[in-house]
């Protein structure tokens, strides 16, 4: 029942989606931006570890894509909740963490719909990685979209209006952004500014994937990064689906 129950969520909000489909390729543009305009300023600087620059950067901008993609999208489920769709959805037999996964996982398709655009335009630009790195990449993009997105229902599903939404989750992905060495490897960065950033879980997803992307997968960072990545996202469904059980019970 769990999976029939979750393929019917999906399907629903993946249809919509498909309706939408320059919504869906303009969430691609910001680090489609960054990838033409700010990726041919480091190609012949020294960024560190064993790869070219686009190694270092490409990495980088695919879990910016799965931040900022994942973490905005409860704004949908506020406007669905002012509209009694919520209510409606809960007082089915439906199960209530197929209510979370159905949408959790249509965010997850397009995300990595979206990041593989993105790595093709790398790779005309110039990237070059294994195919297996590349692949681990959107694994990880994926395990990350489900933390961030599962999270976010759950404080969207307390969250009476956008305007009280947007401004939270910006004070929260803006510092992740910073602080995780997204732009550029924090091996760069002070040795204080370098150790704060450990407290940061996309921190240990980024080293893994530039790892992977050199052709590295026996490492520290890589086995920090697989984690760190399977354990939020159990914990983010596990508290995504409490939210939906209880919130306006």
């Amino acid at each position: 029942m769990l999976l029939h129950d979750t393929a019917l969520i999906f399907g629903r909000y993946l249809r919509q989606t498909l309706r939408s489909r320059f919504a869906m390729l303009f969430g691609v543009l910001m680090p489609m931006l960054y990838l033409l305009f700010f990726g041919p300023l480091l190609t012949d600087l020294p960024l560190g570890g064993g790869g070219s620059s686009w190694q270092v950067l490409v990495p980088g901008l695919l879990l910016q894509l799965g931040l900022f993609g994942a973490a905005f999208a409860g704004f949908m489920i506020i406007v669905e909740k002012n509209h009694g769709v919520v209510e409606r959805m809960r007082v089915t037999p439906v199960s209530r963490l197929a209510l979370l996964l159905g949408r959790v996982l249509r965010d997850t398709a397009v995300l990595v719909l979206q990041a593989v655009l993105l790595v093709l335009a790398a790779v005309v630009m110039g990237l070059r990685a294994p195919v297996a790195g590349i692949l681990i990449g959107f694994a990880f993009v994926a395990l990350l979209t489900v933390s961030l997105a599962s999270l976010s229902y759950a404080l969207a599903m307390r969250t009476a209006a956008p305007h009280a939404f947007g401004p939270t989750v910006n004070a929260v992905a803006m510092p992740s952004m910073l602080l995780s060495g997204l732009m550029l490897p924090m091996s760069l960065a002070p040795g204080w500014l370098d150790a704060l950033s450990h407290v940061m879980p996309l921190r240990y997803l980024v080293d893994a994937m530039r790892d992977a992307y050199v052709g590295s997968y026996a490492t520290a960072s890589m086995g920090y990064g697989v984690l760190v990545a399977v354990g939020f996202a159990g914990l983010a469904v596990t508290v995504g689906t409490r939210v939906f059980r209880t919130a306006g019970a």
